[in-house]
């Protein structure tokens, strides 16, 4: 029986301690998934908290169609991309967002600014497309293979494949310019 299947079962027989048992286990990579995505401490926290308010007013709508993790990582991406469109709104185009999230990443302490290459690295993740940073970071970070990211973002695996190649690419020639 995998984690998912685990916890699930958990839930079903006592889903205030099932919950407990799945935050235990998710909280924590949702939450760096979560920041990965809009950058700043205090709103991956606010978000984090929609997620997993979201996911237990859900659970009794799982279905268990996909895995447990993939329905998780479904609801974080969704209310990732709507805080993003929020802020985007805001701050009027998706370019100003993309400079105010790689003004606050220079503003926090989420990477170690003595390592010119990992501040690059991080500035051009947040200049890739809100999807194509969903596709990378659940790939590069998040270890899902194809079929679980094609789960999450509803996205054929061919096409994430070619796109995940495309964004290594780019991601590749931007560190190589000075």
């Amino acid at each position: 029986m995998t984690k998912d299947e685990t916890i699930y079962r958990m839930i079903k027989s006592d889903r205030e301690g099932g919950f407990r048992i799945l935050l235990d286990a998710y909280q924590k990579p949702v939450y760096y998934f979560i920041r990965r995505m809009v950058v700043v401490h205090e709103d991956a926290q606010d978000v984090m908290q929609e997620v997993f308010v979201k996911i237990f007013l859900g659970l009794n709508k799982f279905r268990g169609d996909s895995a447990l993790s993939t329905w998780i990582y479904r609801i974080a991406m969704n209310e990732s991309l709507r805080f993003l469109n929020k802020k985007e709104i805001k701050v009027v185009s998706a370019d100003n967002v993309h400079d105010e999230l790689i003004n606050s990443l220079k503003a926090s302490d989420y990477i170690d600014y003595d390592n010119k290459m990992a501040v690059k690295f991080q500035e051009v993740i947040l200049r890739l497309s809100d999807k194509q940073r969903v596709i990378f970071n659940l790939r590069y970070y998040d270890e899902m293979d194809y079929q679980q990211i094609s789960k999450v973002t509803d996205t054929k695996v061919a096409t994430l494949k070619v796109t995940y190649h495309y964004i290594k690419e780019k991601i590749k020639k931007y560190m190589v310019e000075e």
